[in-house]
């Protein structure tokens, strides 16, 4: 590893010890731009890498709500505005009990090579509360939500920094944050994405980030000489990333055999029911085990890592952070599988990342696979400052154009520096190199 590179890292690593989900995504962004230092050894000059791996301001506050009981409750919020060199701040918003600094760093430092790859000009951040939305009532989201907005509000605007939603902030909350924050700067503008239609969001939002991992995956394939018609495919999760990964393969001649929540996974041998899933997690909120009620010869395993452990000839992670480790991946290497694509946001363990490259398994990162939700929030953008409305082939045609372009370039880059088919070392520099590029031009900012 470059010496520059090699003492940033550890340096990193004592300032921010107790963070872990950060260190992973620095540690595996790093070793793969260190190629670029050894080639622009002027870069280290403009100290790059320390403006890069700290956030430009960390906002973190309290949220105070009363239940429906009456009862006052407090959360935290936070907002990482990370790093704005090639456009304002933009990233979600994530509520979920998990949610902590470490975990908003590394989604927000991702934030900035994912949305630098869309080749938009939007910056990277990210933010969320601890804040479980699951099991409250819609007035109970609503008060929380308001509460939430009105200290994000002040640091949020449409050329200053444009959330969107994540795990845990769907559309009943994105329409409840857009409300107070219009409300309280009298301004129906542009400054949150994923929002209803008829209050001036996009078609294909819904399925921008599911669709766009299937548009890569399947540029990628291609490229190899194969494609997705007849495989056998595994998905884990069943949120919106999922069911249109799911969606868009299947409507590409693959079978979906696999699908899972947190409390474990479905197996399918038919495929799995699409029309079901979509019902129980988007019309009734239900669990994936309620599946077995529309299909009763089905199974269903409470384990949700287990799913790996189904023989698929392509896997595509959607569901959390470190969902798959270094021993499914080898379960998933004996079993035949040849490509892997991240829906989610790093779902792959380090490790597991370095199997799959040592086996010659075509792996797509989730800064890359998974940017199609980044690319199409941008695409709302452009339609709200202009006040226009795209018909939904229009935006889908956009969608696919960004993410066939997005692995042409991680590719072209991977192979400019001598390390063909290691697509996370190509998108590392292929955003990178426009990064630095702006950064540099702005001078110490």
């Amino acid at each position: 590893m470059n010496s520059y590179v090699a003492n940033v890292l550890e340096q990193l690593k004592k300032k921010n010890s107790d963070q872990p989900e950060f260190i992973q995504a620095a540690t595996e962004v790093l070793e793969s731009i260190s190629l670029v230092f050894d080639k622009h050894p002027e870069y280290e000059k403009y100290g790059l890498l320390e403006l890069l791996t700290e956030p430009e301001r960390v906002i973190m506050f309290r949220v105070p709500w009363v239940d429906d009981n009456g009862k006052v409750r407090v959360n935290r919020g936070y907002r990482v505005q990370f790093n704005s060199a090639i456009g304002p701040y933009k990233g979600g918003l994530r509520f979920h009990p998990s949610v902590n600094l470490s975990i908003l760093k590394f989604l927000g430092f991702e934030q900035i090579f994912k949305n630098s790859l869309t080749t938009l000009p939007i910056g990277g951040a990210k933010g969320g509360s601890d804040f479980d939305p699951k099991g409250k009532s819609d007035n109970e989201v609503m008060r929380f939500c308001q509460s939430f907005m009105a200290e994000l509000y002040r640091h949020i605007g449409a050329d200053t920094d444009v959330p969107a939603g994540d795990i845990g902030v769907g559309a009943r909350e994105i329409g409840y944050l857009f409300g107070y924050y219009k409300k309280l700067v009298n301004e129906h503008t542009a400054v949150l994405t994923g929002r209803g239609i008829p209050y001036g969001g996009s078609l294909v939002r819904t399925q921008a980030t599911g669709y766009g991992l299937v548009y890569l995956v399947d540029e990628m394939i291609k490229s190899r000489g194969y494609s997705f018609e007849g495989k056998t495919v595994v998905v884990s999760g069943s949120g919106n990333v999922a069911i249109y990964a799911h969606e868009k393969a299947t409507q590409l001649g693959a079978k979906v055999v696999a699908m899972s929540d947190s409390d474990g996974y479905i197996y399918d041998k038919n495929g799995v029911d699409l029309d079901a899933v979509k019902e129980i997690k988007e019309e009734k909120r239900g669990r994936i085990r309620d599946y077995l009620n529309y299909h009763p010869e089905a199974t269903f395993v409470a384990n949700c890592r287990d799913i790996w452990t189904i023989p698929c000839d392509i896997a595509l992670p959607c569901a959390t952070q470190n969902e798959l480790d270094e021993k499914s991946a080898e379960i998933l290497i004996k079993n035949g599988c040849f490509a892997v694509g991240e829906g989610a946001n790093m779902p792959a363990t380090l490790e597991a990342t370095k199997k799959f490259l040592e086996a010659g398994v075509l792996f797509a990162p989730g800064k890359a696979a998974n940017a199609g939700g980044a690319a199409t929030s941008a695409l709302e953008m452009a339609q709200s400052s202009q006040r226009l409305f795209w018909p939904f082939e229009e935006v889908d045609r956009k969608l696919k154009d960004i993410m066939v372009g997005i692995f042409r370039n991680i590719d072209e880059a991977s192979k400019s520096y001598g390390m063909k088919d290691n697509f996370v070392v190509g998108a590392n520099i292929a955003a990178f190199d426009k990064i630095a590029k702006a950064m540099i031009a702005q001078g110490v900012v």
